[in-house]
């Protein structure tokens, strides 16, 4: 098969051209290093099935150009930070929504088989019940939450008018290797995991009762790649099934890596949701996704990475 994977340099995205590559799809990753990095995919494209291109999904002709003769897009392009949304919503809404709309316009063109969406748990928002379904009503507390279910209507649409086969997957909290820790918009566990490592105070915004339902990457990927090849279109999560509060998983991550310091508490942020845990049984049933990893098994191969 011939897979692009917008977004392909990032964190996620280079996960999932490792496993294409690894299963000898021909794979184009399309990125414009805006927060990817060459260095996430450089021992890939050694290899002869995947080649790069530098650009931006806000580039239509581009897209066209280059989905010519793909089978399957995995969209995972975007400007993925709430705190970064906040500060500048029209560039979240640029790259979010209208380069997700080029996307889905340039596969429709091109006679895609299939587009895979990534999507987030911040659609819910702070929904009190637990676990979040899929049929549950979205309350998005943020531009980028907008912009995510923005997305998913965008698929449905595109499915139901032109025939394309779309799929939303929305992801609950991932972490893993290649995980930026530097950006001031990083997400909570590469933070943690630097700072610990320097023996240095990691800071918790709000109280630290606040739960995540934290999703090892290596599952993700397994999600994207079932549902690739399966017939399934719609919204499913992808998570991890259990949920954990920062405090705990600031004494977990200091337990394997063997160093102990206070934390710092800072007020709560805007637009961060206080509890977050997945349903997952749509995903089983659609397309056999099964989580492979707890917290801690993940934990401490992202915590291997990282002390190289």
């Amino acid at each position: 098969m011939k897979y692009i994977v917008t977004g392909g340099a990032g964190f996620i995205g280079s996960h999932i051209v490792e496993e294409l590559s690894r299963q000898e799809h021909e794979t184009v990753i399309f990125d414009n290093l805006f927060s990817g990095k060459m260095e996430n995919i450089q021992p890939f494209l050694k290899e002869g099935n995947v080649s790069f291109v530098q650009g931006s999904v806000t580039d239509l002709p581009l897209l066209k150009k280059i989905f010519e003769g793909a089978d399957g897009i995995f969209h995972e392009g975007a400007i993925a930070s709430v705190p970064r949304s906040i500060a500048n919503p029209l560039a979240t809404n640029e790259a979010n929504v209208t380069g997700t709309l080029n996307v889905l316009d340039a596969a429709r063109n091109c006679g895609v088989r299939k587009v895979l969406f990534a999507s987030s748990s911040s659609v819910y928002g702070n929904t009190p019940t637990l676990p979040k379904r899929e049929d549950m009503t979205p309350n998005p507390l943020s531009p980028y939450a907008v912009s995510k279910l923005t997305g998913e209507h965008y698929l449905k649409v595109f499915s139901e008018v032109y025939g394309l086969k779309t799929l939303s997957l929305r992801y609950f909290n991932v972490f893993g290797p290649r995980q930026d820790p530097k950006s001031e918009y990083a997400a909570v566990i590469p933070k943690f995991i630097t700072k610990i490592l320097n023996h240095e105070s990691p800071t918790i915004y709000g109280d630290g009762g606040q739960t995540r339902d934290f999703t090892y990457v290596k599952d993700v990927v397994q999600a994207n790649i079932r549902a690739m090849e399966s017939d399934a279109e719609g919204v499913f999560n992808v998570a991890y099934c259990k949920r954990i509060d920062l405090n705990e998983l600031a004494t977990l991550i200091m337990d394997i890596i063997g160093i102990t310091v206070p934390m710092l508490y800072e007020p709560a942020r805007t637009g961060d949701v206080r509890d977050s845990l997945a349903d997952i049984r749509r995903a089983q049933e659609a397309f056999g996704y099964a989580p492979e990893y707890t917290v801690k098994t993940g934990l401490k191969e992202t915590i291997a990475w990282y002390r190289k």
